[in-house]
C-alpha cells in the first residue's frame, strides 16, 4: 500500500539506509506534510478506480467485468490496481459501501414524515423524484443491487436496506390512513413498494423522452392504487378536490 512504501521510503533515506542530517532535518520540517499529500493522490487513485469500475459494471455487468477491463478503464496498470484493491470483489464491495451510504441519505430525505401534510400527487413527487432521480445518476447502484453473483455483504446490506425503507414507506402511509389497521397499512405499503421496484426496473431500460414517459406512468399507477384509499374525508383531499392530480396529466382516464 501507498502508506506503507512511505514509511519505508522515510526509513531508507541515506546512501547506507540512514538519513543524513540534512536529510533528517528536512524530513521534520515536511514530515506532516508529505504523507497527508500522499494519502490526498491515493484517496484520488482510489476514486478513479470506482468511477472506473462503475462505468464497466454498467456496460459488462459484475460478472463479466475484470480488474484488467477496470484498469484500462482508468487509464492505469493492473499493477497500480492492485496496490489498491486484491480483487473485483473488493472493489464491488467499496463501491457498493458508497452507493448504500448516499441511498441512505437520499431515501431518508424522500421519506420525511412532513410529506404526510401534502397531497397524494405532491407526496408522490416529493418521495419518488430524488430516488429516481438517484438511481438515473448513479446506474452502477442498480447493477449492484440487482445481480445474481453480487458478493454477500452487498446483498445483505440491501435486504436491510430494503427492510427499514418498507418501514418508511408504512411510516409515511400511517400518516394519510390512521384510522386504518396496522396489518392493512403493510400490505398497501409492501404493493406500493414492489409496484415502485417494478416500475424502477423499466425506467431503467430506457433513456430520454421514453424514461420520462416511464415515469409519468409509474406515478399514475401509484397515484391510482393509493387515492381511492384515502376517501373523500381525509384532510388530505382539499387540494385535490379544487384541482386536478398531476401524476396522470396527459394520459387518459
Amino acid at each position: 500500500m501507498p502508506e506503507a512504501r512511505a514509511k519505508k521510503g522515510a526509513a531508507g533515506g541515506g546512501a547506507a539506509g540512514k538519513p543524513s542530517a540534512d536529510g533528517a532535518a528536512k524530513e521534520g520540517s515536511t514530515g506532516t506534510a508529505r504523507p497527508r499529500r500522499r494519502q490526498a493522490r491515493g484517496e484520488a487513485r482510489i476514486a478513479q478506480l470506482l468511477q472506473a469500475a462503475a462505468s464497466v459494471f454498467c456496460t459488462s455487468g459484475y460478472t463479466a467485468s475484470s480488474t484488467n477491463a477496470i484498469a484500462r478503464e482508468a487509464g492505469v496498470s493492473p499493477g497500480t490496481l492492485y496496490q489498491f484493491f486484491p480483487n473485483k470483489e473488493a472493489i464491488a464491495v467499496e463501491l457498493g459501501d458508497q452507493l448504500l451510504n448516499r441511498w441512505r441519505h437520499t431515501y431518508g430525505a424522500a421519506f420525511d414524515q412532513t410529506h404526510t401534510e401534502l397531497p397524494l400527487d405532491r407526496m408522490l413527487d416529493a418521495v419518488l423524484d430524488p430516488l429516481i432521480a438517484f438511481n438515473c445518476e448513479n446506474p452502477a447502484f442498480f447493477v449492484l443491487m440487482h445481480g445474481s453473483e453480487i458478493p454477500g455483504r452487498i446483498t445483505e446490506e440491501h435486504d436491510t436496506l430494503h427492510a427499514t425503507m418498507l418501514s418508511r414507506v408504512e411510516e409515511i402511509l400511517a400518516g394519510y390512513l390512521p384510522d386504518v389497521p396496522a396489518a392493512q397499512v403493510h400490505r398497501v405499503a409492501d404493493m406500493a413498494f414492489m409496484a415502485f421496484k417494478a416500475g424502477l426496473d423499466l425506467i431503467m431500460a430506457h433513456e430520454g423522452e421514453e424514461r420520462d414517459a416511464y415515469i409519468r406512468e409509474l406515478k399514475t399507477i401509484m397515484f391510482r392504487y393509493l387515492d381511492p384509499l384515502l376517501g373523500d374525508d381525509s384532510p388530505h383531499q382539499a387540494t385535490k378536490n379544487c384541482q386536478a392530480p398531476q401524476p396522470h396529466q396527459g394520459h387518459t382516464p
